[in-house]
């Protein structure tokens, strides 16, 4: 399957061989949504692609890390919950995956099961490891946000080009 065969925004685009690299890639997600007051929001963020998908998390709470309140960023995805997110490579040309969509925000105690994964992709086997069990406590409590895209981009600036240079 190639690019070619779908338009820009249709969701089988997951499946091009450019989707798939980043997101199995240890490229941190870039998250971008709407905070309360109206201001834009971009941060970066460790993922796992669950082959439907997009799942990120946060703390709710984790004293033993020193987190004692909700992340700012759920109260504002609760309330508009609306966000497009980025992959890309820095070489020129990148490769880009663009996704858009809804999240859902569900809170769990303890560690979010894909966030262990992330922290064992992004970090290595040990540094994972370490990461988990630092935050292995009974109050530890996680928001787990998922993302389910309703529109996907991919760009390779080779075959694929922004429709603005003739894409």
């Amino acid at each position: 399957m190639t690019m070619a065969d779908f338009p820009q925004g249709d969701v089988r685009l997951l499946e091009t061989d450019v989707a798939q690299r980043l997101l199995h890639s240890t490229i941190p997600a870039r998250l971008a949504y709407v905070a309360t007051d109206g201001t834009p929001r971009v941060i970066s963020t460790w993922y796992v692609w669950t082959g439907e998908e997009l799942v990120m998390a946060t703390y709710v709470n984790c004293t033993s890390m020193g987190i004692t309140r909700p992340a700012r960023r759920l109260r504002d995805l609760r309330a508009n919950p609306d966000v497009a997110i980025t992959i890309d490579t820095e070489p020129q040309p990148p490769d880009v995956l663009l996704l858009r969509g809804r999240v859902s925000i569900t809170e769990v105690d303890g560690m979010v099961p894909e966030q262990a994964q992330a922290a064992r992709r992004f970090l290595g086997e040990e540094g994972g490891a370490g990461y988990v069990a630092q935050a292995d406590h009974p109050e530890t409590r996680m928001a787990r946000i998922a993302l389910r895209p309703t529109w996907v981009g991919v760009l390779d600036f080779q075959t694929r080009l922004p429709g603005i240079i003739g894409g």
